[in-house]
């Protein structure tokens, strides 16, 4: 294993965590940790990006460029994710299955659009 894939790792790893735990505190009443959930998981954000940057500098690759492109890509993946996460709400926690699984898909095939996004059709 490379250095760079490695310390890639760590950071996946740590900031995930620290993100999935964050939005688990957040988004649990039973918690009661609404406030320190926010701020682990904005900590955990941070250390991805932090990790991405990093290990795009060990790799020798250029810096991501803020383009139209890359600015839809990203835009496009939030909003599908968004909709499959809704959509799995709804089934899952609301007993609403119709709604729920078209929301779902819907999400689904806006998530398969980034392939043809990213990498173009030839």
């Amino acid at each position: 294993m490379k250095k760079s894939n490695f310390v890639g790792l760590i950071f996946g790893i740590v900031g995930g965590l620290l993100f999935a735990l964050g939005m688990c505190m957040a988004l649990l009443p039973e918690w009661g940790l609404f406030n320190q959930g926010i701020i682990a998981g904005v900590m955990g954000l941070i250390i991805l990006l932090v990790g991405l940057l990093v290990w795009r500098k060990m790799e020798g690759k250029a810096p991501i460029k803020l383009d139209k492109k890359n600015i839809l890509t990203v835009i496009v993946g939030i909003v599908g994710a968004l909709l499959l996460g809704v959509g799995m709400s709804l089934c899952m926690v609301f007993s609403k299955m119709v709604m729920g699984i078209v929301i779902g898909i819907v999400g689904i095939v806006i998530l398969l659009m980034l392939i043809p996004l990213t990498k173009g059709i030839k």
